[in-house]
């Protein structure tokens, strides 16, 4: 599973996890920090979107040695 860090405006420790990729594009999980609980949500991402938050920096990959992490969080 790849894992992606969002970049927001306050500054939190939000980020989605490709769950499945199918031919339209991304099922993903998407994780926010809420004032100390995380808000867990399961959405559908289309491939040119994905592509588009890749290329202005809204999404930004987290290297395997931080991806541990995450995926226990």
């Amino acid at each position: 599973m790849e894992c992606y860090s969002l970049r927001t405006i306050y500054e939190s420790n939000d980020f989605i996890t490709i769950l499945n990729e199918t031919d339209e594009g991304y099922v993903i999980r998407i994780v926010r920090d809420k004032d100390g609980y995380d808000e867990v949500t399961n959405e559908f991402m289309t491939k040119e979107l994905f592509e588009t938050c890749l290329r202005t920096g809204y999404l930004t990959k987290i290297e395997s040695s931080s991806r541990k992490l995450v995926a226990t969080a």
